[in-house]
């Protein structure tokens, strides 16, 4: 049932074994100054029989910084850091690369280094909380980037992209989905600019496009990805013409040969065959809550080329030796997803046979 998941395949210029890859997954268990553990290299090397790691969200600069003691990606010591990750992933038979987030106005500045104000498109607070050192705290109306402030802020994704690859990654994500800086670009929600990167669809898709544009440029389109979550509403995001939107933002993307798509799907399977359609390049899809079955028949099909899961691959560090056997599977344990130690992150039993 799960035969098609076991076939090789190549992503970019990578060989993969098979088509089950590890979703990115933030884990707050990096230092203070975002620098990667020995630790860290533990967990994501344990879970090295995944086709290809696809790391938690790395910030690009301090001010893409927005949960606690989550890794970057733009100084020596974070560079170091990461090298210890790669290499132990390297090591162990595995492929990773380095998810670049930048939250934008989902953020606190008690979890920044600097303590400044977030930013983002536009001066618009997101509802809810945000997770402190002094307990969870409201999200503060972010400040608004100048156009030249945004364009500086994708040569902070170009530099970023060229540190991951200089810490031995074998490339990066570009993290366009979940509410987070690219995507509150996308939406008429979160971006009411009358700069050249707000306003019309064309206006809204053109820092997502040059972000891309500038990565690939860099590190190579064969070592870039880019994910989206179309119609998301997680982090208090709304799209109004979501079909339109990710049409164009696809168009324009298409161009540029990147390694991979990286689709979050929530359900709407029309819009999903439309994306199909429209993205004749490789297709890594993240059918979320669905059962391994259920992911397997979207390579099947050609819906997918590659299936990412999250919460299994955290509580399976050997899931595809577990679901290659037919052995049942752990259970994850959501009170410790995010910050603490080894329980909960590198403490999972593994399969004995």
């Amino acid at each position: 049932m799960l035969n098609s998941l076991w076939t090789p395949t190549t992503l970019g210029g990578m060989s993969l074994p098979h088509r089950l890859v590890m979703a990115p997954m933030t884990r707050d268990r990096s230092t203070p100054e975002g620098v990667p553990t020995e630790l860290n290299a533990e967990y994501y090397a344990q879970r090295a029989s995944h086709a290809l790691i696809i790391t938690e969200g790395t910030q690009p600069s301090a001010d893409g910084q927005g949960y606690l003691l989550t890794p970057g990606i733009y100084d020596e010591a974070q560079i170091a850091g990461w090298r210890k990750v790669t290499d132990a992933v390297h090591a162990a038979g595995g492929r990773v690369v380095i998810q670049l987030m930048h939250v934008g106005r989902i953020s606190h500045p008690d979890n920044t280094p600097h303590g400044r104000q977030p930013v983002a498109p536009s001066a618009i607070r997101p509802a809810g909380q945000m997770f402190t050192a002094a307990g969870p705290q409201e999200m503060p109306e972010p400040r608004a980037l100048s156009t030249q402030e945004v364009a500086a802020t994708v040569q902070d994704f170009r530099r970023a992209a060229a540190a991951a690859v200089a810490a031995g990654a074998d490339g990066v994500e570009i993290h366009g989905a979940n509410g987070y800086l690219v995507h509150q670009f996308l939406s008429d929600h979160t971006n009411r600019r009358s700069d050249g990167y707000g306003g019309s669809i064309e206006g809204r898709i053109r820092f997502a496009v040059e972000v891309a544009a500038a990565v690939a440029d860099e590190i190579d389109p064969e070592r870039t990805g880019f994910r989206i979550s179309p119609g998301n509403t997680y982090n208090d995001m709304a799209e109004s013409d979501t079909a339109e939107l990710y049409t164009a933002l696809l168009e324009a993307l298409r161009p540029l040969d990147l390694a991979y798509l990286h689709v979050l799907h929530l359900g709407d399977e029309a819009h999903l065959d439309t994306v199909r359609a429209q993205w004749p390049g490789t297709l890594i899809l993240n059918r979320a809550g669905a059962d391994v079955p259920t992911r397997a028949k979207d390579v099947d099909n050609g819906t997918a080329d590659l299936v990412s899961v999250g919460a299994l691959a955290l509580a399976n560090p050997d899931l595809v030796e577990r679901l290659r056997a037919g052995a049942e599977l752990n259970t994850p344990d959501p009170a410790t997803f995010y910050g603490g130690g080894v329980a909960g992150y590198t403490d999972y039993p593994t399969y004995t046979g």
